[in-house]
């Protein structure tokens, strides 16, 4: 009985997360003396490994993109007039593989006549290997290939992740993000509004019919609601955008092929090919289609993809949802996907995801136009439900052994719940609203002022530098301000004040012996603590107190007159 085998419908490679080989590199290994002598010999096929067989069927054991070296043992003598090689490189095909090199000695002097022609027939590139060259050194050379190319897409991204950081912090961030994003993936880039409205654009103008389908596509990655026909909204990235769709454009669920995955080209069969593939996507864009039910609508529950991408053409199409939800979509399009491009996007969507939530959500808004209520002379208790509810309390914080930057001023405020954060010279002062209750943080020294209503925030300023200087000196993470009323509790405020001028006037204009008697005092007149809540050396508190002294003509051994200077410190 003759055999026969069942002819499944080709594959997509299930590719390796590694940057594939162009076949062409292969061959221009002078060592291995390769020589392609059949199929197509196009710049853009790549492989993905080397594999050894001579099984007379290898489909089962092939997962696409190989190179197929065999030395031909499995060949019968008659092979050559019947339909042997022509099952064999269908069946080859049939898996996905990339190409096919035949091994000269031991078992054939050259390569089968009969071979060469169903390469042909089938398009299966086919390589002579020489006698000298082992299949183990072409396999050696594949995996030496693919680490130059690893090592090249990884300086490739490096580059671009302190490119794009760079143009984040231009005055124009987000326009800047997506030229360098367009400059790296030599394509066009586009942001999304949560209307679906083209904000801003950069790189290459793509054709109408490019852009609207980009614009459909972004529509599946967004968190709005219902997308309207693409006939309806599709906007053009331009700056005179007339919208409009294109005829023939497929969308998510019609069949397009396209995949909400992280790093895929768009591809219709079992297997996904991730984006090291360089080879164009199998799957094209259909131009009719058996009319068809509508499917139904998701659940309710279903989360929305991450990123899509599709390919109208020859042209591939990327989209990047920003954000947490707020309908910020990243589009790409361009001619050709590098390996990389993925995670040149992901880095850019990154940095669009907090250039748009900064800006535009609600608590940013509410945060700007509290600002400029202030620059513009209003009080803090009418801009204060701008920024929360409740009581506040003021933090001044020092990280351990280093002065802070911006970076741990921001994290500093997300773990104490506020992103109103000011960052000073050597400290980092946090508003924080809502009557929350400030921790220890690790890493940091705090003081923490009393709750205060909005009027009294300066003062609440005072407390938290007070007590951030007791934290340092007494080398607690945290202090608070004591809260329980005093003695002053029992002086009218403007009698205080008064009174505090006229005590403290010797020592006007001079600010730091004021700082270095008020530390003293708070230290119970400790030299080394106050040298080191004050970061200088113990001699010098001697000096400035001793001229405290002088100045004020007061015996400040004596309890009364500290208690009085003390009075006054408070409300000076």
């Amino acid at each position: 009985m003759e055999e026969t085998h069942t002819m499944p419908e080709t594959i997509t490679p299930a590719v390796p997360p590694t940057p594939p080989v162009p076949l062409s590199a292969l061959l221009a290994r002078e060592d291995l003396g390769l020589r392609q002598i059949a199929g197509p010999s196009d710049p853009s096929l790549v492989i993905h490994w080397a594999h050894t067989s001579e099984m007379a069927d290898p489909y089962p054991y092939l997962l696409g993109g190989e190179l197929l070296l065999t030395a031909g043992v499995h060949v019968p003598e008659a092979a050559g007039s019947g339909t042997y090689f022509d099952e064999y490189v269908s069946r080859i095909v049939a898996a996905g593989g990339a190409a096919l090199g035949f091994g000269l000695a031991p078992v054939h002097d050259t390569v089968p006549r009969a071979l060469v022609a169903a390469c042909e027939r089938h398009g299966l590139p086919l390589l002579e290997v020489p006698p000298q060259t082992t299949f183990s050194g072409v396999a050696r050379a594949v995996w030496q290939l693919m680490a130059q190319a690893r090592l090249a897409e990884l300086r490739r991204v490096t580059e671009a992740q302190q490119s794009l950081a760079s143009a984040a912090a231009r005055p124009d961030p987000v326009r800047s993000v997506l030229r360098r994003l367009a400059r790296h993936v030599s394509g066009h880039a586009v942001l999304y509004g949560p209307d679906g409205t083209a904000l801003a654009a950069a790189g290459r103008e793509p054709a109408d019919e490019v852009r609207s389908a980009l614009a459909g596509l972004a529509t599946v990655v967004r968190a709005t609601g219902d997308p309207a026909p693409e006939a309806d909204r599709a906007p053009e990235a331009g700056p005179h955008a007339t919208g409009g769709g294109t005829a023939g454009t497929t969308r998510a669920g019609t069949g397009s092929g396209v995949l909400p995955a992280p790093d895929h080209s768009a591809t219709p069969d079992r297997f996904a090919a991730p984006d090291h593939s360089a080879a164009p996507p199998a799957s094209g864009r259909p131009t009719a289609a058996p009319p068809a039910p509508a499917p139904p609508p998701p659940a309710p529950s279903r989360p929305l993809p991450a990123s899509a991408t599709d390919t109208i053409g020859s042209t591939h199409l990327a989209v990047y949802a920003l954000g947490a939800g707020e309908g910020f979509v990243l589009g790409m399009a361009g001619a050709r996907r590098e390996p990389g491009d993925h995670t040149i996007a992901s880095v850019a969507a990154v940095l669009l995801s907090l250039l748009t939530g900064e800006h535009h959500s609600g608590a940013g808004a509410a945060r700007s136009s509290a600002l400029v209520r202030l620059l513009l002379g209003a009080s803090p208790e009418a801009v204060a439900p701008l920024l929360g509810e409740g009581g506040w309390v003021v933090v001044h914080a020092r990280p351990e052994g280093q002065r802070p930057d911006a970076v741990a001023a921001s994290a500093l405020g997300a773990a104490l719940g506020s992103p109103l954060v000011d960052l000073a010279h050597d400290v980092v002062r946090v508003l924080v609203p809502g009557g929350r209750l400030p921790e220890p943080q690790a890493g940091w020294t705090l003081g923490v002022s009393a709750a205060v209503a909005p009027r009294e925030w300066a003062a609440a300023d005072g407390q938290a530098a007070r007590a951030l200087a007791r934290a340092r000196a007494t080398r607690a993470p945290l202090v608070r301000h004591g809260a329980r009323p005093g003695w002053d509790a029992l002086v009218p405020r403007a009698d205080a004040e008064a009174h505090a001028r006229a005590v403290l006037a010797p020592l006007a204009g001079r600010p730091e012996l004021a700082e270095t008697l008020r530390n003293w005092l708070a230290l119970h007149g400790s030299w080394d603590r106050t040298a080191v809540a004050l970061d200088v050396h113990r001699n010098t508190v001697r000096q400035r107190i001793a001229r405290c002294a002088a100045l004020l003509d007061a015996d400040l051994d004596d309890p009364d007159v500290r208690m009085e200077l003390w009075f006054a410190l408070r409300h000076g």
